[in-house]
């Protein structure tokens, strides 16, 4: 079991020595329980740090924010930035580092292991917990929470977030400095189980699913607001550069380039979230935030761990598990399968 004041311990000297310029981490929310992400850059902030199942987000996003900051304000990053990786972060560290988003020293990665308990679900939470807990904690196989009216003790099946019950790597094989215990192999649930169970329907009862999915979506871009993986400084389902000048006419505005409408309507949103699941082919590490944070609730897991699934089955291919190896849309091996390809 973490002892958190060992990551206060090792964040705190980190930033004592100026071994690094600031440590992204968690910190007690405002809103109970919850965790939220912060980055501290003085010593006597470590004690802020938290670690337990609400550190839910992946702060490999905020990697890909601080590096968009430094090159906006054209500045050089200096002495590397220390993160807190789970399993699934360290994992989409990884991949940004294949993609050379950035240089591996130029982070300093705190690994913690989830060791095989995962984060917590809210959506599931709420269901099993009225009101607002105001604690969590591992505890062996179970989840052992802090309400006003006393302690609650809930098996971790019910109230983990999905991906944690099918995660296969829930120990950051990356790091420089690493906590907790590695129990890769113990998930709750084989991998890809949800996919499975969803494509036990037949061929008309997906798409109708998918139909009212797509129907139910606003196009508010949450999802790709919160995925490290889209670090582009402009989308692609966004209208392409168009400078506009004084002298740009009205018509020369309406009539520039647009891969897709902003018009929430259903054709326009599934081009988009296939657009999007293509472009995470081979890079998506199931870190569930973009399912998280749909305000409407679409299953956007689904679409992603198809092509996870893809990606391992026909090409053997595991994202995030090795910065030397090359990307997966980088690659080609005379054996890779084409009788796919029309």
């Amino acid at each position: 079991m973490i002892n958190v004041r060992d990551i206060r311990d090792a964040a705190r000297d980190l930033l004592a020595k100026g071994e690094v310029r600031a440590v992204i981490g968690y910190r007690r929310g405002s809103r109970g329980m919850a965790a939220e992400p912060v980055v501290i850059t003085a010593p006597e902030q470590a004690d802020e740090l938290v670690w337990d199942p609400t550190c839910f987000h992946n702060l490999a996003l905020y990697l890909v924010e601080d590096r968009k900051f430094l090159a906006h304000s054209r500045k050089a990053p200096g002495a590397p930035i220390a993160i807190i990786a789970k399993g699934c972060d360290a994992r989409a560290i990884v991949v940004l580092m294949q993609e050379h988003y950035f240089k591996r020293e130029e982070v300093y990665i705190i690994g913690v292991s989830c060791e095989g308990v995962g984060v917590l679900d809210e959506r599931k939470l709420a269901g099993h917990v009225p009101g607002t807990p105001t604690d969590a904690a591992f505890e062996g196989d179970d989840f052992v929470f802090t309400t006003p009216e006393g302690e609650k003790r809930l098996p971790a099946r019910e109230v983990m977030a999905d991906r944690c019950l099918e995660c296969r790597a829930p120990f950051p094989k990356e790091h420089n400095v690493v906590f907790g215990e590695d129990k890769t192999g113990r998930e709750l649930a084989a991998p890809f189980a949800a996919l499975a169970r969803f494509e036990e329907q037949g061929a008309t009862e997906r798409w109708d699913f998918w139909r009212r999915q797509f129907e139910r979506c606003i196009r508010c871009f949450a999802c790709r607001s919160v995925c490290p993986m889209c670090y582009c400084d402009e989308c692609v389902v966004d209208s392409i550069t168009f400078p506009v000048a004084p002298e740009t006419t009205a018509d020369e505005k309406a009539n520039r380039i647009r891969w897709i409408e902003r018009s929430a309507v259903r054709s326009e949103n599934i081009t988009y979230h296939m657009t999007r699941a293509m472009h995470l082919a081979g890079r998506c590490i199931d870190c569930g935030e973009c399912e998280r944070v749909c305000p409407v609730n679409i299953p956007l897991r689904l679409l992603n761990n198809k092509m996870e699934r893809e990606a391992r089955e026909r090409f053997g291919y595991e994202p995030g598990a090795s910065i030397g190896a090359a990307s997966l849309v980088a690659s080609f091996n005379d054996s890779d399968p084409g009788s796919f390809i029309r």
